[in-house]
């Protein structure tokens, strides 16, 4: 899933010569409304495998986040792409730790996700809100090179190089914005989940009853 910011991003922050001959892996990599793959491919990667958990568009391989290093391997390619995925997942921790798991040592990982003031996604489900002092921790055990807010809506991106000698960073204790609890905490729980899909479910009935007008200030207030 890519905005066109997304791809611009993306794109100019690899250079030709990072891509060409070099093994790529896009996690997240249906094609939805965009997507990075057709112009780096155009620059020659030796391999260039797509990851998704929905077969589709741009899908060459069917695997969760979750599971990247079981199903390629530790250090297995020279730049990892991920766009607008880790915001959806569940446990934010063990699909980073895979993504930078299954780079080489001196290789790219690159990373675009929404920051607060993102509304709530309804597909796939939603998390998580990071923003660049976040990155800075999850990111620390790697050579942070940029990191780049987006400019024309709520986001992040940050393009980092994995180190020859890589110690990943214990990362337990960091709390990130939950867009369901609408606070910073270290889990999403089953509770939290439901509690927001049975709170979700009666602001959209509520809206149906409302004139339009009115719509938009009852649902900020209450999914707060």
């Amino acid at each position: 899933m890519c905005s066109t910011w997304d791809i611009e991003i993306v794109c100019r922050s690899l250079t030709p010569a990072e891509v060409a001959g070099a093994s790529v892996l896009e996690v997240g990599s249906l094609d939805v409304n965009g997507s990075v793959r057709p112009p780096l491919e155009q620059r020659r990667p030796a391999r260039y495998v797509g990851a998704d958990i929905f077969p589709g568009r741009g899908v060459d391989v069917l695997c969760p986040a979750e599971r990247l290093v079981e199903r390629f391997g530790e250090d297995a390619f020279d730049v990892v792409i991920s766009t607008e995925l880790i915001e959806h997942v569940r446990d934010w921790r063990v699909v980073i730790s895979n993504l930078k798991r299954v780079v080489k040592p001196g290789g790219l990982l690159l990373v675009t996700t929404r920051s607060y003031g993102v509304d709530f996604h309804r597909h796939p489900f939603d998390y998580w809100r990071y923003e660049r002092a976040d990155f800075e921790v999850i990111f620390g055990d790697f050579a942070i090179e940029q990191l780049l807010p987006d400019p024309s809506d709520p986001g992040v991106f940050i393009r980092a190089r994995k180190p020859a000698a890589f110690t990943e960073r214990d990362l337990s204790d960091v709390r990130l914005y939950s867009i369901l609890r609408r606070r910073r905490q270290r889990e999403a729980t089953a509770v939290d989940v439901l509690a927001f899909q049975i709170r979700y479910r009666l602001v959209r009935v509520l809206m149906d009853l409302l004139p339009k007008s009115r719509r938009q200030a009852v649902h900020q207030r209450l999914l707060r």
